[in-house]
C-alpha cells in the first residue's frame, strides 16, 4: 500500500484531505507541531523516516498581512521548504502535491489568469508562495502545483465563518466590492486533488502547474450577499459595498484573482462547479 505524506493536517484543505487521500494509500498526517516546516532538518529528517511514495504539502503560512512584518517566517514555510519537500521527493522518486495561490499575481489583468501568465506578486506572501512553486520546479521532482483562491470552509479561519459570526454581531457591514475572485470550498480541492491522483498510473497523466478554484467569479461584496442568502439567518444586516481603499490593510489584495481552470479540463477532464454551488453544499454540511 502506498505511503502518503500529508502535511498540514489541520488547515481548511488539510483537513478535508485526510479523508479524499485515504482510498489510495495509506495517509501519515502531520501538523505543525509534528513537523515544523521552519525548521529543514525536521523536513529532512521526516521525509527520510516516512520515505512516503507520495507527499501532499497543504501546510502555508496565510497570515497575509502578518508576513509583511515577519517576513523570515512566512518565506522559510512558504518558500524554502517546499524546496526541501522537493529535493527529497525527487530522493525518493515520489511525487509532490504542493498549494499555491492567487497571489502570485498582482491583479491588475483583465480576465482569467492562466498558468502562463507571467506571475508578478506584491506582498510578502504572494512573494513566498511564488519562491515555494519555484523551488519546487528547480527541484525536478514529479510535482503537481495546484493554485487555488479564496478558500472557504466549515472550520479554521475564512471569509464565510468571519461573516457568519459577524452577521450575529453587527447591524451593518462594509465590505470591499473591488475586488473579484472565485470562492472555492476546501472540500472542493481535497476531492479534485484525489480525482487527479487517481489517474497517476494513465499513460496520459501530466504533472506540473494547474489552476484549481470553482468556476465563476465575483466580489467579497457579492460572496457575503450570497452567503446570507444561503445561510437563511434569522437577522440580515445591512451589507454595504465600499472600494479597496475604505478598508487599508498592510498586504495589498489583487483586484482580478480569477484563475482560468481550461488545463486542468483538457489533461483531467475535471470541469469545476459554480461556486454558489459549493457555498450550499458547504452551508448544508454546516448545518
Amino acid at each position: 500500500m502506498k505511503k502518503i505524506l500529508l502535511v498540514g493536517k489541520n488547515g481548511q484543505v488539510g483537513w478535508e484531505l485526510q479523508r479524499t487521500l485515504a482510498p489510495l494509500g495509506h495517509v501519515i498526517a502531520r501538523d505543525s507541531r509534528e513537523l515544523d516546516l521552519s525548521v529543514p532538518d525536521a523536513i529532512r529528517d521526516a521525509m527520510r523516516d516516512i520515505r512516503p511514495d507520495l507527499v501532499v504539502n497543504a501546510a502555508a503560512y496565510t497570515a497575509v498581512d502578518k508576513a509583511e512584518s515577519e517576513p523570515g517566517l512566512a518565506w522559510a514555510i512558504n518558500g524554502d521548504a517546499p524546496g526541501i519537500l522537493a529535493e527529497e521527493a525527487k530522493r525518493l522518486n515520489a511525487l509532490l502535491v504542493h498549494y499555491s495561490t492567487d497571489y502570485v499575481f498582482d491583479g491588475t489583468q483583465p480576465g482569467a489568469y492562466t498558468e502562463q501568465d507571467t506571475p508578478k506578486p506584491q506582498s510578502v506572501y504572494g512573494q513566498s508562495k511564488l519562491a515555494g512553486e519555484q523551488a519546487v520546479q528547480a527541484s525536478g521532482c514529479a510535482h503537481l502545483i495546484l493554485r487555488t483562491s479564496w478558500v472557504y470552509g466549515g472550520r479554521g479561519k475564512n471569509f464565510l465563518l468571519t461573516m457568519l459570526r459577524l452577521a450575529r454581531e453587527k447591524e451593518e457591514l462594509s465590505v470591499v466590492d473591488d475586488q473579484i475572485g472565485a470562492p472555492t470550498w476546501s472540500r472542493l480541492i481535497a476531492e479534485t486533488t484525489a480525482q487527479i491522483l487517481a489517474q497517476r498510473q494513465s499513460s496520459s497523466f501530466r504533472d506540473g502547474l494547474y489552476h484549481l478554484t470553482a468556476a465563476g467569479e465575483t466580489s467579497w461584496h457579492g460572496f457575503a450577499q450570497a452567503i446570507f442568502a444561503a445561510a437563511r439567518l434569522e437577522r440580515l444586516p445591512r451589507l454595504r459595498p465600499i472600494p479597496s481603499s475604505e478598508y487599508p490593510l498592510p498586504a495589498p489584495r489583487p483586484k482580478n484573482s480569477v484563475l482560468a481552470n481550461d488545463k486542468l479540463l483538457q489533461n483531467f477532464g475535471l470541469a469545476m462547479p459554480h461556486w454558489q454551488q459549493g457555498l450550499s453544499l458547504c452551508l448544508e454540511g454546516m448545518a
